[in-house]
């Protein structure tokens, strides 16, 4: 730290935020015929939002308390992770049970956007944390009013405190274009993907039974063991690594192991784009019999190509319409069906381009991540700094 920095910081005297915020309680009785805007608060800092809007008669509460704009606010339940924020002038006025502690900040002593950020730090959600008390971890841990009022910040004088709120948000905002221009790289490489793939005029339409083969199961359920499942996005997301589950807990008595390379989706949901191909990490993973296994038979077409293909938006409602039941939610894609269906199987040329396209998109995407954990840890070193008084 240079000598400004650490001049800075001698200037922060430490407070409690008892000495710097009053409890609010604007109670109201539930009125029947009363229409109240409930809200909650997401976790990690993300601040308050409307979760429902409901009449009196709808909610079990016989009081709630209205919050206003600058209120600082957290839940109980949830302060260990990071469930604090300020009330915005959009929920100025809505209602929350008793479990949301509210505050307004001592005149000329706090701002609540300061403090906002600061519970926002590592540091300060792993002191609530082993503040917390409950019998289970996570679902009864209540973080009280008084261990929120007995919590010591440093607090320069208030104009320090907005001009260091201004500083985050400048730098804030920065990180922000960042993951939104990752983000529109990323959509862009997607695009050009089917763009390839949609543009060739040599494709022919054919059955899919001619493209990939239909897969039993091939696994046993034991009792005594555990199973990795895998699973489908919806919205063409892919498939991903899901929970470990014990043989007692289903009832299925057969299941199908993965392979990688291999094209999956669930009969419920194939008509919201849940089909993809299995990626390498969930090799080996199983799935229960409401998921059809195909595999490919790559020398009529890459798995690339199904997987860029079947996670396209125009073709869902294609998929929709092979779909059958009597309503949208029951909607099932039956594997014969899926045979039927005919795509565009595009020329072995432009497949060979969609792969080697594909294959500089995958790489494009690692980086991307990379780069994604190198951005998400940019804002706790920022506000790391912040609070030391570098900045």
């Amino acid at each position: 730290m240079n000598d400004a920095a650490q001049t800075n910081l001698r200037k922060w005297p430490t407070v409690k935020l008892g000495e710097v915020l009053t409890r609010v309680e604007r109670g109201e009785t539930v009125d029947a015929s009363k229409e109240y805007r409930l809200l909650g608060i997401r976790l990690e800092g993300q601040g308050p939002f409307l979760r429902e809007t409901v009449m009196g008669t709808q909610t079990s509460a016989t009081k709630l308390f209205r919050v206003a704009k600058d209120d600082f606010i957290y839940s109980r339940l949830f302060a260990c992770r990071g469930a604090f924020g300020v009330i915005s002038e959009e929920l100025d006025g809505c209602f929350v049970s008793g479990e949301f502690p509210t505050f307004i900040p001592v005149k000329g002593k706090i701002d609540v956007e300061f403090l906002k950020y600061w519970f926002r730090l590592p540091s300060v959600i792993a002191t609530v944390d082993a503040d917390c008390s409950g019998s289970t971890p996570l679902t009864r841990n209540r973080f009280k009013e008084n261990f929120f009022g007995a919590l010591k910040i440093p607090l320069p004088q208030l104009a320090e405190q907005r001009r260091v709120v201004a500083r985050i948000e400048e730098l804030a905002a920065q990180i922000d274009e960042a993951r939104t221009l990752r983000h529109q790289a990323a959509e862009q490489a997607e695009v050009l993907l089917r763009s390839i793939l949609t543009h060739d005029e040599q494709s022919k339409p054919t059955p899919m039974r001619e493209l990939v083969k239909l897969r039993p199961p091939d696994v046993t359920v034991r009792a005594d063991e555990t199973y990795q499942f895998a699973g489908v996005y919806c919205f063409g997301r892919g498939v991903f690594k899901g929970s470990r589950k014990s043989g007692m807990d289903f009832a299925y008595p057969r299941l199908t192991r993965l392979r990688a390379g291999e094209f999956v989706y669930p009969k419920l949901m194939a008509w919201e784009g849940a089909l993809g191909i299995v990626p390498p990490e969930c090799d080996g993973c199983v799935v229960s019999t409401e998921f059809p296994v195909f595999e490919v038979n790559e020398d009529r077409v890459f798995n690339e190509v199904l997987d860029i293909y079947f996670r396209t938006p125009s073709v869902w409602p294609e998929i929709a319409g092979e779909s059958t039941g009597t309503n949208v939610r029951r909607r099932r894609l039956n594997p014969q069906d899926f045979l039927d269906y005919k795509m565009p199987l595009p020329s072995r040329e432009t497949q060979v381009t969609l792969r080697k396209v594909r294959a500089e998109v995958d790489a494009l995407k690692r980086l991307q991540a990379e780069t994604a954990a190198e951005l998400d840890a940019l804002l706790p070193a920022l506000l790391d700094r912040a609070f030391k008084g570098e900045l």
